[in-house]
């Protein structure tokens, strides 16, 4: 059984940081495309970035230079570097991974609050 898991979320001040850390297990095969998204009480969940196998990087426009997608293909592990955040960026946050062979995977979610 393929699961995604995540960790770092938490409370955080304006301006603050938080790193957000997607790890798999039961996966032997590496997923294509691995990403985060969120979703804030009464919006849609929203693509926040995501990142090929081969390192290349799709952000949305609202965190763009705010926020850095990194993965470890070895690991099948996928990482979200989140600076100078805002109370916008308040939501759940899902790891989301992409695979011919698995489907496609989500996590169960991180809750990132930022507080003013």
């Amino acid at each position: 059984q393929v699961q995604l898991v995540e960790s770092g979320g938490g409370l955080v001040q304006v301006g603050g940081s938080l790193r957000l850390s997607c790890t798999t297990s039961g996966a032997t095969f590496r997923f294509n495309v691995m990403g985060w998204y969120r979703q804030a009480p009464g919006k849609q969940r929203e693509l926040v970035a995501d990142i090929s196998s081969s390192g290349n990087a799709n952000y949305a426009g609202s965190v763009k230079g705010r926020f850095t997608i990194s993965r470890d293909n070895a690991k099948n592990a996928v990482y979200l570097q989140m600076n100078s955040l805002k109370p916008e960026d308040t939501a759940v946050y899902y790891c989301n991974a992409d695979s011919s062979f698995y489907g496609t995977r989500w996590g169960q979610g991180t809750q990132v609050t930022v507080s003013s």
